[in-house]
């Protein structure tokens, strides 16, 4: 593989796409994954069992175990340098955890294939990650495309009328001429055009303003409401987690200090720095 194409490209997109957009650039075969190795059915659609991952002598997961059921939604939350985002891209193998199991659907992510395991989870950052030289409609097409899916426009075109943005007024559009909202939701439809029973959100409503955010978060959970696919999502803001999610995890110092639903959180935070964090959030 050309490792300049994929440095060069790197420095337009986020790392994560980039192992996507390095096999468009140097002409290599799209990656066909199988439907069998996409999601097995299990009633767990997440778990991570006592992860460990460090940087040097810097600890980003200290013991971590979370579980995430099948169609629910959990949030990461916790002050920066918490673990949230490490432990978010365990799921999709872009962190490789030093120790523990990391499942997905039941399967430990050492055994699957990095690659097809990307291409089958859905992943929204915070900044989109849109490739700016290419049209939306090619954006939201990718993973489909790079799974061989001849259908890959179609799929395209309906996840961008999903996530509110019509294709026949969007999709010829450069990422540049939409707005951070209308960005946000071509991300969203980009992770939901390959069907994925799984979507990661890094802090997917960080950059918006108040009022996008909150249209943004509308359009989500409607979407995940319609389409009943798991969500895993990193967030900063204590109230989003509580409004969106189904179960709150909250990250200190790489360790999950409390998880539970948001209403037992709210009768019974078990540590002060729980408490804290309610009460600067104005939750009780």
């Amino acid at each position: 593989m050309n490792s300049g194409g994929v440095g060069n490209l790197g420095r337009t997109i986020d790392g994560v796409y980039a192992s996507f957009a390095a096999s468009v650039m140097n002409n290599s075969a799209p990656l066909t994954v199988p439907h069998e190795a996409r999601m097995p059915t299990s009633s767990t659609a997440l778990e991570a069992r006592d992860v460990r991952k460090a940087y040097g002598p810097t600890v980003a997961l200290d013991g971590v175990s979370l579980t995430v059921e099948r169609g629910s939604c959990t949030a990461l939350v916790g002050e920066s340098g918490s673990g949230k985002t490490t432990l978010l891209r365990c799921f999709n193998a872009m962190v490789v955890p030093d120790e523990g199991v990391v499942r997905v659907a039941g399967e430990d992510v050492r055994g699957t294939d990095s690659v097809g395991l990307r291409r089958s989870v859905g992943y929204v950052q915070q900044e989109g990650g849109l490739l700016p030289h290419w049209t939306i409609l090619r954006n939201v097409s990718l993973v489909p495309w790079l799974a061989n899916d001849p259908d890959a426009p179609d799929r395209a075109r309906r996840a961008l009328d999903l996530a509110g943005l019509p294709p026949d007024e969007f999709g010829g559009r450069w990422p540049r001429e939409l707005s951070g909202g209308q960005r946000q939701r071509a991300a969203f439809a980009r992770a939901l055009a390959g069907e994925p029973d799984v979507v990661l959100l890094d802090e997917p409503f960080g950059a918006l303003d108040a009022i996008t955010r909150v249209d943004v978060q509308r359009t989500f959970a409607s979407l995940r409401a319609k389409l009943g696919f798991t969500v895993l999502l990193v967030t900063h803001d204590l109230r989003e987690a509580f409004d969106l999610s189904d179960q709150v995890a909250v990250m200190r110092a790489g360790r999950a200090e409390q998880i539970g639903d948001p209403d037992a959180l709210r009768a019974d935070a078990d540590t002060a720095y729980v408490a804290e964090l309610l009460d600067k959030a104005g939750i009780s």
